[in-house]
C-alpha cells in the first residue's frame, strides 16, 4: 500500500476485525485477517493490542489449546464504543476523499 497507516486508522481496523466474534479472537487470527487489507508485521501489530488494551478497548484472556495457552483478544464495551466512533469518521473522511478523486469537489 502506498498509503501509511497512522495509528487510529490501525486501532480502527484492528478493533473492527476482533469485533466480528463475539468470544474474542486470537492475536495470530488478528494479524492474518488485517492483512487483508493492509501489509502489517507481527511487530507492528502486537503493540496495537496492547496499547487497545491499555486503552481498555480491549479484553484479555488466555485459553488453552492443543496443550499449550494461546492468548485472546476481545472488544469491551469502550471499544465497541471507540469503534462506532471510528466508523463514523472513516465514512465522513472517505466520502471526502473519493469526492475529491471523482472530481466533485471544488473551490
Amino acid at each position: 500500500m502506498v498509503f501509511n497507516t497512522g495509528a487510529a486508522l490501525l486501532d480502527a481496523i484492528v478493533l473492527a476485525v476482533v469485533s466480528r466474534d463475539m468470544e474474542g479472537t486470537y492475536g495470530y487470527k488478528i494479524t492474518q485477517d488485517v492483512r487483508k487489507a493492509i501489509d502489517v508485521s507481527e511487530s507492528t501489530l502486537y503493540p496495537v493490542l496492547r496499547r487497545l488494551q491499555k486503552d481498555e478497548c480491549l479484553e484479555v484472556y488466555d485459553r488453552q489449546f492443543d496443550g499449550r495457552n494461546r492468548r485472546y483478544y476481545k472488544v469491551t464495551e469502550k471499544g465497541a464504543v471507540q469503534l462506532n466512533l471510528y466508523k463514523a469518521e472513516w465514512k465522513n473522511y472517505s466520502e471526502k476523499i473519493s469526492d475529491i478523486f471523482l472530481g466533485g469537489v471544488t473551490g
